[in-house]
Order: structure tokens, then sequence, then C-alpha cells
């Protein structure tokens, strides 16, 4: 396969069903045994205690094979292999499901039939559903409304349970769960703080006025959790989420027990997704916050909004993307945002976490058309937007790297590049890093930045 290509040269197509190469580490390494008869317990286990079975049952009984997600699919777009497009990917499980859990399936395999799991099919599985991005835009042109990307984060999950998972994403969440610092960069905690003091004086060089980041303040509006590495590398981001809420006059906090908007469970593990949110919740309640307050962080942002309510013991509580809340501030007029600060030409990124559903796809334009003389789309975006390429954890993952830049990231290349924009703004960490990324690879002359970013170049205090 030739992952080499520029971004106006096409990628020579497949016509071969040779293996693919495996790029994924096993953390931990399997257990001793049988993998067929692990993975078949394991996702025993798994329908028994969740609500899978309910939506397998139905796309087990629908026409899966259509095909059509396939124009939708910017990796197969990219590769025309046929293993990519998503519908093919999500039949290795329907089959197996066919096969081994329902009465007509268990039957016909008496004669035959498809869905036999073998130890290639596991393989198989490993790779496919982490050569998929999770974008989900092929939910959008499935006529059965089958979600492929639901379909991959089950198998996913099942891998994991059999100790089959990329470890970039283990080693991370076992630091967040079980270490000593409880987040994925594993900042500890008096770094953390001096890195908010240094984003403080930062703020009053810049701004000539003091805006404080509260830490452990009981009682406010809000608990502010960001993607934990934008204290390492988003500076300017948080210092605009800071600016924002200090001009508006917003009570919030950020909580020192735990501090971390980050859950790569919602990437490969739902136990893993489900303990990560009880931690958030929890800091919330010791803090007694009212709201939980997101950052710039497309998976952060949907894990919470979808799971909170889920997996909250003691109550849930609202959650509210910053975008959200900086839009209906901007409406408000609680906001002065200089219409002469940004010169540039500005384009926007959806990140596919956020957009893919339709929840912030006009909040962030609202907010960037309020002060951006200059701003131009990307074709296309809001919930047809494609993905920045390194979407359901691939962008956590180096092993990745040339597929992310030469396969599924071209097409991200290719829109930005059309734009002729100098800034990109999107609202995600992962993105952020991702768009850099491309951005080196093919000599790209534009910035990466956030949403706050410029606003805080824009806001007046």
């Amino acid at each position: 396969m030739n992952l080499t290509a520029p971004v106006n040269q096409s990628v020579p197509k497949h016509h071969t069903r040779e293996p693919y190469t495996y790029h994924y580490h096993i953390e931990p390494p399997p257990a001793d045994g049988d993998r067929v008869e692990q993975f078949l317990t394991a996702l025993a286990a798994i329908l028994r205690h969740s609500n899978y079975r309910f939506l397998l049952d139905i796309y087990a009984n629908t026409s899966s094979k259509c095909g059509r997600c396939a124009v939708t699919c910017q990796v197969y777009q990219a590769t025309d292999d046929p293993r990519d497009v998503p519908c093919y990917r999500t039949n290795l499980l329907l089959d197996v499901y066919r096969r081994y859990y329902t009465t007509s399936g268990w039957l016909r395999s008496r004669f035959g039939g498809n869905g036999l799991l073998t130890e290639e099919k596991i393989d198989e599985m490993a790779e496919l559903f982490y050569r998929c991005t999770a974008c989900r835009r092929c939910k959008i042109e499935c006529p059965m409304g089958i979600d492929h990307g639901l379909v991959a984060h089950l198998g996913r999950y099942v891998l994991s349970e059999i100790g089959i998972a990329p470890k970039g994403l283990v080693v991370s969440v076992r630091e967040q769960l079980e270490g000593k610092t409880g987040n994925t960069s594993a900042i500890p905690l008096p770094a953390l703080l001096d890195n908010i003091e240094f984003l403080e004086e930062e703020l009053e060089e810049m701004k000539g006025v003091d805006v404080p980041f509260p830490v452990d303040q009981e009682g406010a509006e809000y608990i502010f959790l960001p993607a934990v590495s934008d204290y390492l590398m988003e500076a300017d981001t948080l210092m605009g989420n800071a600016a924002v809420l200090h001009a508006a006059g917003i009570s919030w906090t950020v909580g020192t027990g735990y501090f971390d908007g980050i859950n790569y469970g919602l990437f490969y593990s739902d136990w893993i997704l489900e303990r990560i949110i009880k931690k958030l919740v929890a800091e919330a309640h010791r803090l007694k916050a009212r709201q939980i307050l997101i950052g710039e962080c497309g998976h952060a942002a949907r894990s919470a909004k979808q799971f909170v309510p889920t997996y909250s013991q003691n109550g849930s509580l609202p959650v509210v993307s910053f975008l959200e809340l900086t839009q209906q501030l901007i409406k408000a007029d609680k906001l002065e945002l200089d219409p002469n600060e940004i010169t540039e030409r500005v384009t926007y990124h959806d990140p596919c976490n956020i957009a893919r559903s339709g929840w912030i796809v006009e909040q962030p334009r609202y907010i960037l058309r309020s002060f951006v003389k200059n701003f131009v789309e990307m074709q296309p975006h809001g919930i047809q937007n494609y993905c920045c390429g390194g979407g359901g954890g691939l962008v956590s993952l180096d092993e990745t790297h040339d597929f992310r830049m030469t396969t599924v990231g071209r097409t991200k290349a290719e829109q930005i590049r059309a734009t002729g924009a100098d800034i990109v703004a999107t609202p995600c960490a992962n993105c952020k890093k991702q768009l850099r990324e491309l951005v080196v690879h093919y000599d790209l002359p534009v910035q990466v930045v956030g949403v706050h970013d410029l606003i805080l170049r824009a806001i007046r205090l």
C-alpha cells in the first residue's frame, strides 16, 4: 500500500486481498488460552450486562451490506479497499453474533453458513476496527440507520476484554485511574498549580488585568474540565477560557482532586469510560459545583454530555460545552470583542464527536462571525464534515502516524488548502494535534489554533 502520496496525487487503488500489516501493540498481553473462546465469552458477558443485544438484534435482522456507506468513508475513499467499507467491518461482528447468539444462526451453522470465528478473524477485527476513525459519517448515508462507528466501538470493547488494545490508550488510562498523578498526561498536582500561576501572570501581562484561575472553590457555578493536555500545550486556549469567564463575572473552579476532561474509554472500553465519568462526577460533587463545563475537546465534551447522566450515582449534573457558554455570553452582550483584531482569513474544522450529532455546529460559527471579518467555510462542513484523520483515539497512537497523514488525513489537508485560509480554528485537543501534523506533512501555509485562542486576541477586559 502506497502511503506517501502528496495532497494532489491520487493514492493507488487496491485490487488484492493481501493481509494488512498490523500497526497496533497489544497491552496487556492476551491471557494464555483459546482467543476464540475468550472472545465469545467476553461478547456474551457484554451482551448480558448491557443493552447492546437489542441493538445487534436489530442490525442483524436488517440488510447491512448495500455498501452505500462507502461513498462517505474517507478511509475507503483513500484506499479503495473493500475491507475499509464500513459495512464490511460491521459484518465481521454481526456474522459472529448471528452464528453464536441467535437461534436461527445457530441452526444454520449446523449446515455450514457464515460467521465462524477464527484466530484470523480476530486479527482482522483488531486491524479494521482501528482503521476506523469513529467519525460516524457513514451513519448519515446508511438507509437502514446502522451506526457503523458504534459497532466498531463495540468490537474494540470486546477485543479489549481479551487483552487486545492499543498500548498508548491503555497506558494513559492506567495512569488516569490508578497512577499517582490521576491524569492522562501524568501532570503532578504541584506542576499543575505552577502552570496555573504562570497562566495568570501571562494573562495579566497580556491584558493588564488580574484574571485568576480559581482552584478548589466550593459552590461555584461551574467546575471546569479541559483536556489535561491543554495545560501543557494550549496555553492560549486556557487563557481565552479564563478571560471569557472573568469578563462575564461567572463563578468557576478547577478541582485538584480530578482535573482531566479526557476520556479514552470512549475509544475502546465502556468499562473504562464509566470509571472515568464517575471520577469526574465525584469531583464535581465534592466541590458542590452546579454544572460541569468542558473545555475545547471533542471527545471529552461528547463523553461527558452523553454519559454523565448514564453513570451518575449521586445525581446527574448539567454538562455544558464551553462553546455553548461563549455563544450565550456574546448574545447577551456580556463579552466585548474587537472586530478589527483578527485580520487573517479564518476557517473552522468541525470535530466529529461534537458536530456529527448536530450538537455543536452553529455555536462556534456564531462566535467566530461575531468578530472575525474574513471567515470561510470548508466544503463540506457541519454535520457532513470530514474527520481530521486522527479520530477514534488514533491521534494518540504514534504507530498510526503514516496512516493518519497519507491515507485518512489527506482529504482534510485538501480541504484546508482549498479554503486559502491563514488560520484553522478548531475546539478539540485531538484535532489540533492531528491538523498541526498535517500542516507539517503537507507544507500547508496555515496556523492551527483553538476558537478561544482567537477570542483571547480580541477580547477587551
